[in-house]
């Protein structure tokens, strides 16, 4: 059941769920802190060469994910660069960010959508259900999104988070 993801997509909003089997502590640490988001975030076959995380209200953090795998064919080298700034945070519980599409040196890309994501770490018998809530502008973004495989990438990245979790515990 835990390797069980629940995605809805709704109005201008999507609703990702999944319980993983580690502490609350735990999968909040790896969430928020570069050495572990290296490790584990993005699609299979993407690497993080750049993480830089500024964890406080009004914090940035930027990143870069970049395609090794050659069997992706047109997205093999590619790079896609990302920033959040910190919005709200309730240590070990939830934080909120305003994320971005952005280039190497950090300035955002208008041409993409924006969005306000909430992360929540809920404690379950040990282990910890995460509730994303990502909120766009509207409802023809997350269309677009939708078909660029958001869905996929989310799935795949969370299923990396699982087995770095195991390796961490």
């Amino acid at each position: 059941m835990s390797n069980e993801m629940t995605f809805k997509a709704e109005g201008n909003e999507i609703v990702a769920e999944r319980v993983f089997n580690a502490p609350r502590e735990l999968v909040f640490q790896v969430y928020t802190e570069a050495e572990h988001l290296k490790n584990w975030w993005g699609p299979q076959g993407w690497t993080v060469p750049v993480c830089h995380v500024d964890f406080r209200v009004g914090g940035v953090w930027h990143y870069c994910m970049k395609c090794e795998d050659k069997n992706q064919g047109d997205f093999f080298g590619m790079e896609s660069w990302g920033k959040g700034i910190y919005r709200e945070i309730d240590h070990g519980n939830s934080f909120v960010y305003n994320d971005y599409f952005s280039d190497a040196e950090g300035n955002e890309n208008a041409e993409m959508p924006a969005a306000l994501i909430t992360v929540q770490f809920l404690e379950e018998e040990g282990k910890t259900r995460v509730v994303s809530k990502t909120r766009y502008d509207s409802a023809e973004q997350i269309k677009t999104l939708m078909e660029m495989g958001m869905k996929e990438g989310f799935t795949q990245t969370w299923d990396r988070l699982s087995e770095y979790l195991v390796s961490v515990k």
